[in-house]
């Protein structure tokens, strides 16, 4: 089993990340680019939190050897946590040999760090550009980065030069190297607590009030009024630029240098909006510079970086509104099954998408109505007292994890009694749920944010390429303090316990903080601690307080403005509840009347054709007896019998056309 349970997790964990950019983004729409980057960053940092346990765990095997090899002389007492040396050490089933971590760690480290400080704001900005041409892109890239960038340098350079004026300082290139990686994890521990603080609360209240139904229908209220106002916004907004282009279309003719501009920016427009555009266009008149004002390359760059904008953001509202749809259809659905004393889940609505035969067999009405209106509020109180009472642990060891004697970090009390059993399961699992509570409170907040328009993630292939690679950069700038900080947490780094022992392979990829003294000993210790702040400040709402000062309308259930938006909601869903009424409606009456004339219309239409044989096959036999016999009076041909037989239309009475001949009579009937 060496090295197997790392190559299981290496191969889950891609598939992991792949099925959350799947979630959000759009693998057919968007840049190849932007998809590899993005889930290059994900997936580096999805593989560092799934990764780190069997660090641990591999971390205290390897000090257990190196006491039991050592002699008491030699050790001097500096395993003080570990068995004497006649203790016999059990090799951990997921040990990861020697020199395997290192590499994997550096590999990981420096792979992300390049990514969230050059690569993903570089293509940031390349994925935003409304250039025509690589090179155009590029070129914008580097324009809008070179502010950027250039303050980095600036800083980097006057600390250089810094550290050789000043003869105190004699720093190597490991000194600097871990000077760099210290003052990055500074700024993402900054970062770290103040969304580890919103996260502890929020996550916890979010899954207590996911069991009243009540709140989630006035909320869901709230999200479609809001959600209108928005959608109406984006229609507007695409209206004018689409206005925009159209002008630029008409100004610039076919044979106009400008004109692949102008078709590349007709590409990303709707269809709907390309066909209203070709209708109204003159491809055969010529442009005249003397004449007429023709826009530059650069106002179209800027045209074409809009239409990109308007576009994207009107088909998210539009899928936006159809899911929250979806949702207040379904709530008020559990609502009123509470009530139902068959104890059948009735849906008003049936699913637009085709469901499962495996899920529809075992998730019947009856079990849908068991889970939806008994059991699932239960279980997310359940639900929602665990994850409070993991938060509570979680704030009371960061403000005491840097205690070593007495050790009043609980996470490390859990991790030193099973370290002196070595019970590496238990272990692995208690790191593992651990780091994965502290990254779920951290992630999550990444997803919930919004900042205004410029940075969403929306689920179901609705967020941009800028939104992707901010979030990546996100994740690579925010995972390894988060590691250092479980780190401590667990007293595993040598920084906080003060012991001479082995440091994880992690901790040595960082480099002894101790070059930095007054972060090493005060920032890392000290700041954590803020998260009981922020904690306060989110049990009692005090962000979403100002914002709604501030005229950013939020859902708050004491407020004026919140009751009208949820009746103003509740109008547009009852007024698009009618709307699905009536469409179904319509659909039902179609369907009942094929169902009762369809065969009758059937039977019909293969009489019809069937008369329509007989007659062919006895005029074909006509046509094949000699006609000198059965010419007509008036000198008609074959040609206009042929004809007459073809004719669908009813033929009007006309006295001169009736004759004695008895054939013709037939023929003519």
């Amino acid at each position: 089993m060496s090295g197997a349970a790392l190559g299981l997790e290496i191969v889950f964990v891609f598939f992991l990340a792949l099925f959350l950019l799947h979630r959000y983004g759009d693998f057919k729409k968007q840049h190849r680019l932007v998809i590899i980057a993005t889930l290059l960053a994900w997936y580096l940092c999805f593989l560092i939190v799934f990764i780190l346990p069997l660090d641990v765990s591999t971390t205290i095997y390897n000090r257990c050897k190196l006491a039991v090899n050592s002699s008491p002389a030699e050790s001097n007492g500096s395993y003080v946590t570990l068995a004497p040396s006649k203790q016999k050490c059990f090799k951990p089933w997921s040990y990861i040999p020697d020199g395997i971590m290192p590499i994997f760690w550096r590999v990981v480290y420096w792979t992300s760090q390049f990514l969230t400080w050059i690569l993903l704001p570089f293509m940031q900005s390349y994925a935003r550009s409304g250039g025509f041409s690589i090179t155009g892109k590029i070129k914008t890239a580097l324009i809008e980065n070179a502010i950027y960038y250039g303050t980095y340098l600036l800083i980097f350079g006057a600390f250089l030069i810094y550290v050789a004026v000043n003869p105190n300082f004699n720093l190597q290139w490991n000194q600097l190297q871990t000077i760099g990686i210290a003052a990055a994890n500074t700024w993402g521990l900054f970062l770290l607590v103040l969304l580890l603080g919103y996260g502890l609360v929020e996550i916890p209240r979010s899954h207590w009030n996911g069991a009243k139904r009540g709140y989630l229908l006035m909320k869901t209220y709230f999200k479609a009024a809001k959600l209108m106002t928005e959608k109406a916004d984006a229609e507007e907004n695409l209206e004018d630029i689409m206005e925009e282009v159209r002008k630029v279309s008409e100004s610039i003719k076919y044979n106009h240098p400008l004109r692949k501009c102008v078709d590349t920016i007709l590409k990303k427009c709707p269809t709907e909006y390309q066909e209203r555009m070709g209708r109204n266009m003159d491809d055969y008149e010529d442009f005249d510079e003397r004449q007429n004002s023709y826009p530059s390359e650069k106002s179209l760059a800027k045209l074409h970086k809009q239409v990109i904008y308007s576009v994207q953001r009107h088909r998210r509202t539009q899928v936006q509104w159809q899911i929250l749809l979806e949702q207040a259809f379904y709530l008020e659905d559990v609502a009123k099954n509470e009530s139902s004393a068959t104890r059948q889940f009735v849906h008003t609505f049936h699913s637009q998408e085709p469901e499962n035969k495996i899920i529809q067999y075992f998730y019947t009405p009856t079990v849908e109505w068991y889970w939806e209106c008994l059991l699932r509020p239960w279980f997310y109180r359940v639900l929602a007292v665990v994850l409070a009472m993991f938060s509570v642990i979680v704030v009371w060891s960061e403000c005491t994890f840097f205690s070593t004697k007495p050790v009043l970090s609980l996470f490390a009390v859990f991790i030193q009694l099973a370290e002196k059993t070595y019970n590496y399961i238990y272990i692995e699992m208690a790191c593992f749920l651990t780091i994965f509570f502290l990254s779920i409170c951290v992630y999550s907040t990444v997803f919930r944010i919004r900042v205004f328009n410029y940075y969403y993630l929306a689920s179901h292939h609705q967020t941009d390429a800028y939104s992707l690679l901010f979030s990546g950069m996100l994740f690579c700038r925010l995972t390894p303090p988060l590691c250092l900080n479980f780190l401590g947490l667990t007293h595993m780094d040598a920084t906080i316990s003060h012991k001479n022992t082995q440091p994880t392979a992690y901790t040595s990829i960082m480099g002894s903080m101790r070059v930095l003294s007054f972060i090493a000993d005060g920032f890392y210790i000290y700041y954590p601690m803020l998260v009981v702040i922020l904690c306060i400040a989110t049990y009692f709402s005090l962000g979403t307080r100002c914002l709604n000062l501030l005229g950013f309308q939020q859902f708050m259930g004491d407020s004026e403005m919140t009751s009208d938006l949820i009746d103003e909601g509740k109008e547009l869903i009852r007024r698009e509840k009618r709307k699905r009424q009536r469409q179904e409606e319509g659909e039902n009456r179609r369907r009942e009347w094929k169902e009762r004339y369809g065969n009758r219309d059937d039977s019909t239409r293969s009489r019809a054709v069937h008369t329509d044989q007989k007659e062919s096959s006895f005029s074909e036999t006509n046509a094949s007896r000699p006609l000198s016999k059965y010419t007509r009076s008036n000198g008609r041909t074959e040609r206009d019998r042929i004809e007459l037989l073809q004719d669908a239309e009813p033929l009007d009475f006309n006295a001169d056309s009736v004759n004695d001949d008895p054939l013709e009579s037939d023929l003519g009937r």
